[in-house]
Formats: structure tokens, sequence, C-alpha cells
């Protein structure tokens, strides 16, 4: 499971003494609510619906899903439906494939989602070579699923914004600055990461003072 409210709260407290900054925003919005999805096939599957659609879209195709297959949580349910009940469900042609690509990987056991290695960069390996599955999907799935607390979204664009308006940078960092910036924050970048959706949520109250 994600980082508990006790962990991601303790995480946070660690962040803020090594960057002031932190301190300040913590101040100011206060600290977030945990992130905690179930670990396993059916959080994967889901993050796949979700990919460039609402959550309430996803969340509609969701429960249509296991209205028309059953428990839409089981691999194997969706392994064998058709083409055909996917798409009456709000499935494109793109998340057939992709919905399809992981349920072959878990009921083959090639993903074996219970049993991840230990190394974040591995277990991200893993994960992305499921069809439909990149890096920031493996990344966000090992945060709120797995609880691992050094996961840093660096291509989030929310994650990106905010760590720009947390240090008062000129201009929203990149990619790579945004990884590099948060060198000096490991292990605590999970919670960093938790932060700055927290802090991008607020908005204009989250504005430096």
């Amino acid at each position: 499971m994600g980082l508990s409210e006790g962990d991601l709260r303790a995480g946070l407290d660690a962040l803020a003494a090594i960057e002031p900054a932190f301190a300040a925003a913590i101040a100011r919005v206060g600290y977030p609510a945990p992130r905690i999805r179930e670990r396993g096939y059916a959080t994967l599957l889901r993050t796949i619906l979700g990919q460039q659609v609402s959550v309430r879209a996803a969340d509609a195709v969701w429960r249509k899903l296991e209205a028309q297959v059953g428990d839409a949580g089981d691999p194997a349910v969706v392994a064998t439906a058709s083409d055909e009940d996917l798409r009456a469900c709000g499935f494109s042609r793109q998340k057939t494939s992709y919905a399809r690509s992981l349920a072959e990987e878990v009921t083959s056991g090639r993903l074996d989602l219970a049993h991840l290695p230990a190394d974040d960069e591995e277990a991200i390996a893993q994960l992305v070579r499921v069809k439909g599955i990149g890096r920031w999907s493996a990344e966000v799935y090992l945060l709120f699923a797995e609880g691992r607390a050094d996961i840093w979204p660096a291509g989030d664009l929310a994650v990106q914004i905010e760590v720009g308006r947390i240090l008062g940078l000129d201009a929203r960092p990149g990619e790579k600055l945004t990884r590099a910036l948060a060198e000096a924050w490991r292990p605590h970048r999970g919670a960093a990461a938790i932060f700055t959706w927290h802090h991008y949520g607020a908005g204009a109250d989250a504005a430096p003072v």
C-alpha cells in the first residue's frame, strides 16, 4: 500500500529540514492527505483507463466494465473478453490493446506484481515492458500502491510547475532539472511528489509570500 499518513508527514518533516522552501510551503498549505491504492493488476488497469481522460470518465468506464464482464480486477476475465465487450465499455482501440497486454503479462506470470524487484529502477523497468505503461504510470503505481518512499516522477507537469513555484524559480524546470534539483531530497522524494500535487491543488493560495 502507499505511504501512510505518518510516513508522509515524517518524510515531509525531514524534507523541510533539508530544504527551507518546503518548510515554508507546508506552513502555507498544510500536509497532504495520503494517496493510497491497492497493489496489483486492478490499479494498473485503472491507470491505463485514466490516461488522457478525466477521473470521472475513467470511473465510468470501470463501472461499465464490471457490469459487462464481472470481476474487472481479474486479469483472466479481461484477457478473455471480446474486443466488442471492451469497446462497449468505452475502451478505445489503443486502450483495448493495452488492457490485453497487461492481462496477458499478469496471467502468464511474466509480470508478478506481488514480487517486483526491490530496486526502484529495476521495478520501473519491469513495468514499462507492458504495452501502455510508461515511466510516469510505473512511478505513480510504485508510489501509490507500494508506498516506495523515494519515487520521483520528474516528468509530471504539475510536479515541475510546483517545484518551480516552491523554490521560487523564474521558470518551470524541465524534467532533467527537476530530477537534478531533487537529488538532495533523497530518500524523501516520494513525499515531495505527493506534496507538489497537494500544492498544485491549492492553486492561488500556494503562491509564495
